[in-house]
């Protein structure tokens, strides 16, 4: 939670993931480049995404950083819905949040999710990029 919730302010329950690059599946070490905020209350799923290439070729100098960025594009679609969200725009913001954080062996890969409180979920995400991701 960013800030103590201001008295009469409504108080949401969220839960988030982080997305990370993990180039080499085998070794598991990663590099978080995004977080995914669902917020059921609130009607809310938003992404932020960024990838410091340079951290992520200190990985593996072959990594395919043009690959990790067009999966971070999609992420952002499919949490955003709409038409660029192909057939997960039929689903919910929590049936694309759920499909989001399945598990998967890829290089583009989300964490474990993790829960808390907050009057303003678009606050929380970008307190948690920040935090978390630069």
């Amino acid at each position: 939670m960013t800030d103590l919730p201001v008295p009469g302010h409504p108080v949401h329950d969220y839960e988030y993931a982080l997305i990370r690059a993990v180039p080499r599946v085998e070794r598991g070490e990663c590099v978080n480049i995004g977080v995914l905020l669902y917020c059921r209350h609130a009607e809310y799923l938003g992404a932020r995404t960024h990838l410091d290439q340079g951290r992520l070729l200190a990985l593996d100098a072959l990594a395919d950083a043009a690959g990790v960025r067009r999966a971070l594009r999609g992420i952002e679609a499919v949490c955003a819905g709409g038409e660029a969200a192909g057939p997960a725009a039929r689903d919910s913001a929590g049936q694309r949040f759920r499909w989001l954080t399945a598990p998967r062996s890829a290089v583009v890969q989300p964490g474990p999710v993790h829960t808390g409180l907050t009057a303003d979920p678009d606050a929380e995400l970008h307190h948690l990029f920040d935090r978390l991701v630069l």
